[in-house]
């Protein structure tokens, strides 16, 4: 070990910052082989009690399972926490049974994971947890009310994402505890961790940093006023470990890390008082503290951890079938809804709706993981059709084709692959969504056609891909006054059927898409595209309505809001934002005139993706569906091969 640091006298404010850490222990770490959880335990989880022993209270976040699978593999290992949470040398930090994105599944399965994960920490551990990190830092307003319903008290949260969306707040926010305010109106205490602060203590550990570049950056937060700040809030998996995820990570040295870890704790302790997580809450009388705060915001509406490549998509719409995985989740969870599932069976629905075989799962537990999600969906769910058959109809030859129903008036565009270009609802005053002409807009980054109901793939470096081109189309009515019309449009990666259902009981357009593509690749897949014609809405009181993960809507008001989630990160990461979409719509308009999408996500569990911005006095705004994202997680592998079907719909609200 190294020698100790010599002592030196410090200014006063120093003892103004306290600090604290949390280390997460997750034994289903996407990269980590099953046979390697013993070594982990050894190498990474053992370390960690040592250090807590000597330094702590240290906050220790595990889920459920992986409580349970420390108990199977060393049970020494669970005698000896139990020991430091009873002299407070330690501190459960709550994540559930798995970790789970909240914000990407639905409000009752999320529920079932707090509630069997609170059950695991019991049984186990013999305490409950009062404070929750949230998982993958992925955070709604919608998933506040669950975890106060779940017991918890304290949530832990990013500070460098929703600070960056929330200028107009105090500068001490971010050291201070506050209240996240829920979608219910409810609100939860907030605990602040930091990316920038657990990143530089990672650097030092691995020497990509001396020891006095590091302590110089946390004296840097020390002022005269009472402050907290979270040295460490991630992965205890990396230290003396590589899990194998990054082709960069550095080798592994002859000093230990862990020892590094030590010496970094050593010289904070000497210098700053260290608190357990919770403790940051008896600073809740200072000045800027206790405030209740909204940490979303339209533009950034679930907040995640680290940098932007980090985002919603990363767990809905890219990996190696994420999509694919989260729809057969989704025909679980509904095939439970509908027989009654038992404890057991939610238990098994937590485990594969993970996080971690959605981002680098190895090619061995993607095997395993594909082989249990099938057997689950051979008990629980129903498989679609990839196309239902439909009667012979009348072959159109005319570009523009018009439909019309008691509810509802669309011109749609041959040429153009059935895209919309004008949709009237009754009880609508104006034609609500449709085409906007090439120039329309006097902004440049505008100066295009824009359609609703197509779709575009595109992939670096390659030509767009699209469904705007003639579709061999054909038209009839059913007999309950229901108009279909089906086309078919050839590209260059295979062709695409579309059929769409014109409802004549309700103001509803269905749309019943199948690609006909023998492999995705990496790229973007997105759909629908639906576009507000400016003048159907009072562009002050646009919103948008979702649910995100939880029971209660959630409302983002749009006017002076600039919004692109679908923006590029980088030529690696394709898009930024996303919306969950997890009861299965979204809602724009205004006091008067309103749209929903809906989508079947037992089909395909499509992420939303929202655009909205004024251009020269008029606003463009867009709800599209993304099928598909790229960023560093894809390497393309179906969890079932073939072609792809998406069903989603647009009904007009009065």
């Amino acid at each position: 070990m190294n020698a100790p640091l010599p002592q030196r006298e410090w200014p006063a404010s120093s003892r103004t910052l306290q600090l604290f850490a949390l280390f997460h222990l997750n034994l289903a770490f996407s990269s980590i082989e099953e046979e390697q959880r013993g070594e982990v335990i050894a190498r990474c989880y053992w370390p960690l009690l040592r250090l807590a022993e000597q330094f702590g209270p240290i906050g220790i976040e595990v889920s459920g399972f992986t409580l349970e699978q420390i108990a199977q593999h060393d049970p020494a290992w669970i005698a000896k926490a139990q020991l430091l949470l009873a002299k407070g040398r330690i501190e459960l930090i709550g994540s559930g049974y798995s970790q789970m994105i909240g914000p990407l599944v639905p409000a009752r399965v999320t529920e079932a994971n707090l509630s069997i994960g609170n059950e695991a920490y019991q049984r186990v551990l013999g305490v409950k947890p009062e404070v929750a990190l949230v998982n993958e830092q992925a955070y709604s307003a919608g998933l506040v009310g669950l975890y106060l319903d779940a017991g918890y008290h304290a949530l832990a949260m990013d500070w460098d994402n929703p600070g960056a969306g929330h200028p107009e707040w105090p500068a001490e926010t971010r050291y201070l505890p506050q209240r996240a305010l829920g979608a219910d109106g409810r609100s939860i205490a907030l605990i602040w961790t930091s990316t920038v602060a657990f990143q530089k203590l990672q650097r030092f550990v691995h020497r990509d940093i001396e020891l006095g570049e590091y302590l110089d950056y946390v004296r840097g937060r020390a002022v005269a006023a009472q402050r907290a700040l979270c040295v460490y809030a991630s992965d205890a998996e990396i230290f003396d470990f590589r899990p194998g995820r990054y082709k960069t990570e550095e080798r592994l040295s002859g000093e230990s890390e862990w020892m590094r870890m030590e010496q970094a704790f050593a010289s904070l302790i000497g210098e700053f008082s260290l608190i357990a997580p919770s403790g940051v809450m008896h600073l809740g009388a200072e000045t800027n503290a206790g405030r209740v705060l909204r940490l979303e915001t339209a533009a950034c509406p679930v907040p995640v951890k680290k940098q932007r490549k980090y985002n919603l998509a990363r767990w809905a719409v890219t990996g190696r079938d994420n999509l694919g995985i989260n729809t057969a989740c989704q025909r679980v969870y509904r095939g439970m809804i509908a027989n009654h599932a038992v404890t057991a069976d939610w238990k098994e629905l937590c485990y594969l709706w993970s996080s971690d075989f959605r981002t680098h799962v190895t090619a061995k537990r993607w095997s395993g993981y594909r082989q249990r999600l099938r057997q689950a969906e051979a008990r629980w769910s129903a498989r679609h059709s990839l196309v239902a058959p439909f009667p012979e109809g009348e072959s159109l030859v005319q570009r523009r084709i018009g439909v019309t129903t008691p509810h509802i008036e669309v011109e749609l565009d041959r040429r153009r692959g059935l895209a919309l270009e004008r949709v009237r609802f009754a009880g609508h005053a104006h034609a609500a969504l449709g085409g906007l002409a090439h120039g329309h807009f006097d902004d440049i980054a505008l100066q295009a056609d824009w359609y609703t109901g197509d779709c575009v793939f595109e992939a670096p470096g390659e030509h767009k891909v699209t469904d705007l081109e003639w579709a061999e189309t054909y038209k009839w009515t059913m007999a309950n006054g229901d108009i279909f019309v089906q086309g078919r449009i050839e590209t260059a990666k295979g062709p695409i059927e579309k059929t769409l259902r014109f409802a004549h009981d309700e103001p509803r357009i269905d749309f019943d898409l199948a690609f006909h593509w023998s492999e995705f690749g990496k790229g973007s897949l997105r759909l629908g595209h639906f576009t507000l014609l400016p003048e159907a809405f009072n562009a002050s009181e646009l919103t948008l309505t979702t649910h995100n993960g939880g029971h209660a809507v959630e409302t983002f008001l749009l006017n002076g809001r600039s919004v692109d989630h679908g923006a590029p990160v980088s030529f690696l990461v394709s898009s930024s934002q996303g919306l969950g979409m997890t009861e299965g719509w979204a809602e724009l308009g205004d006091s008067t005139t309103r749209v929903r999408v809906e989508v079947d996500r037992s089909t395909a569990a499509l992420l939303g993706l929202l655009t909205h911005r004024v251009a020269g006095g008029s606003v463009f705004c867009q709800l599209i569906l993304s099928a598909l994202e790229l960023d560093d997680t894809r390497k393309p592998d179906a969890y079932i091969p073939g072609p792809r079907r998406f069903r989603f719909s647009l009904v007009g609200v009065r």
